[in-house]
């Protein structure tokens, strides 16, 4: 997954579109399935948990499947883009440690993916305002030159691929 520039204002406002109405989708539907279920089958000991269960996990399904039916339209562009991001992120989180230990002793695709790691961390910190740990980013990142110098590795996040993960 190759990093973007992403307009922070249009991702910021298609993000929060996105999360208000599946709030009011996900809140009207379950109330609304459980009433009606209830409704159909009542049950004569008055307790409904289970037909509210029910329109929960009914609505939270229905909303997934949508959100993943639209997840290429062109309004969703930027919110899928830092979604999948974020995974690909928690992938190279995982095996950190392997990847440290790898680099530290020369492995280019480990300071590759690292360098890949903190590019995309720094990009979605930037677009959620997350500015407080910058700073360990920075010094993580500086530590990573020095061992890019050190073994003679020129470092460009375009050359991550997450293929290089499977040797850790």
């Amino acid at each position: 997954m190759k990093l973007i520039e992403i307009d922070k204002a249009r991702y910021r406002k298609h993000l929060n579109v996105v999360i208000v109405v599946c709030i009011v989708v996900f809140a009207s539907s379950s109330l609304g399935l459980s009433q009606l279920l209830i409704a159909l089958y009542p049950d004569p000991s008055g307790s409904h948990f289970h037909w509210n269960l029910t329109g929960v996990i009914v609505s939270a399904i229905a909303i997934g499947f949508t959100l993943n039916k639209y997840r290429t339209h062109p309004f969703m562009k930027e919110v899928t883009y830092v979604w999948e991001l974020k995974q690909t992120l928690n992938k190279l989180t995982r095996k950190m440690r392997k990847l440290k230990e790898a680099a530290a002793k020369g492995d280019v695709n480990a300071m590759v993916a690292i360098n890949y790691s903190y590019a995309g961390s720094r990009l979605l910190w930037e677009l959620d305002d997350n500015t407080i740990i910058m700073d360990q980013l920075a010094i993580d990142q500086a530590e990573l030159d020095r061992l890019a110098v050190k073994f003679n590795v020129r470092l460009d996040h375009n050359d991550y691929e997450e293929t290089i993960l499977n040797g850790f």
